[in-house]
């Protein structure tokens, strides 16, 4: 018997294989209690965030379905997380892709797509300010994603409104969050841009127990609370646009919390100082969130609730001015 055989090896075929089963990590030092908060690290997935398990489930089930043959080019709109996973698995699986993404979102974000083989159209905004886009500066991009579906016909993901989405995380990060905890889930708290997350995870986790539900806000954009717009502009970059997401579902959303800008920094820098954990704002306001939560008294003392690390800090470092147009 050759030495192969006799040792069983840990090597993963691809960059696949390293999407999902992340770990749930307490943050007992940011928050010691009463209660505790296990956090989702998303970030430590192969493209930088959670946006890899969508990414792949539903390029996957296009193949399946035969919306998607070998080689044949991708298209979608995105924030940049999407984009980023998007390349990621269609870097691997041989698929020409093509983004377009509001330059009010990070240029990081485009370098990490272009780097793995991506073509990145950045399209100029409309409303917001480099570093805050609204639902205006985002159906600027899509009016250019849909052009490019027509010149094209390459395969359009349609992340806010492909029901795949949502599998994604009824499949893997509900399930995982479930095992990874030991079964024990009072509160889930997670911001909401597409609600692929949000959904996904809240459906599976109130099919195993009763799960205190809680969506996350910027304040000033709380479409979800039924409240007027009144700041369209926030830095929770990917979340909240102003207008309640395709897939969302109010049967699953026990209520929302809103976190301000500035409370949003604030938890993002405690995650970093207090956890070495370096994270995006998005992050640090389901922390804050969660914070909240438990203080509130609608859950026992000694509940866990769990958030989510949706993706690294490295997205968001400041770039020049000159650099951002």
């Amino acid at each position: 018997m050759s030495r192969t055989n006799e040792i069983p090896n840990e090597i993963k075929s691809s960059a696949l294989e390293l999407i999902g089963d992340t770990p749930l990590v307490a943050l007992d030092r940011l928050y010691p209690g009463p209660g505790r908060i296990l956090a989702k690290c998303e970030f430590m997935n192969p493209g930088g965030s959670i946006k890899c398990r969508s990414s792949l489930h539903m390029i996957q089930k296009a193949r399946e379905r035969g919306e998607l043959n070998p080689g044949e080019p991708v298209l979608e709109v995105t924030s940049g997380n999407q984009g980023c996973g998007l390349a990621v698995v269609c870097s691997v699986l041989g698929h020409p892709l093509t983004l377009t993404m509001s330059k009010g979102n990070s240029l990081q974000r485009a370098i990490h797509m272009e780097a793995l083989g991506a073509k990145c159209i950045r399209v100029p905004q409309v409303e917001g300010t480099y570093g805050n886009v609204t639902n205006a500066d985002v159906m600027q991009a899509l009016e250019k994603g849909e052009a490019l579906e027509k010149e094209t016909g390459a395969f359009f993901v349609k992340q806010f409104c492909n029901p795949d989405n949502i599998e994604a995380h009824y499949k893997t990060t509900g399930p995982e969050i479930w095992r990874q905890s030991g079964h024990k889930v009072d509160g889930f708290v997670a911001a909401v841009g597409t609600a692929g997350t949000f959904v996904g995870v809240s459906k599976f986790l109130k099919e195993q127990t009763s799960v205190y539900c809680v969506s996350v806000e910027p304040e000033g954009s709380e479409p979800l609370k039924g409240c007027p717009i009144a700041k369209p502009q926030h830095l929770l970059q990917g979340s909240s646009y102003g207008v309640i997401p395709d897939l969302f579902d109010f049967n699953l959303m026990d209520e929302t919390i809103s976190v301000t800008d500035e409370e949003a920094e604030e938890y993002r820098d405690l995650i970093g100082r207090k956890e070495g954990l370096y994270v995006g704002y998005t992050s640090g306001a389901n922390v804050c969130a969660a914070v909240k939560l438990l203080k509130s008294g609608k859950l026992p003392k000694d509940a866990w609730v769990v958030t989510i690390l949706f993706d690294t800090g490295l997205k968001y470092t400041p770039v020049p001015e000159d650099l951002a147009k």
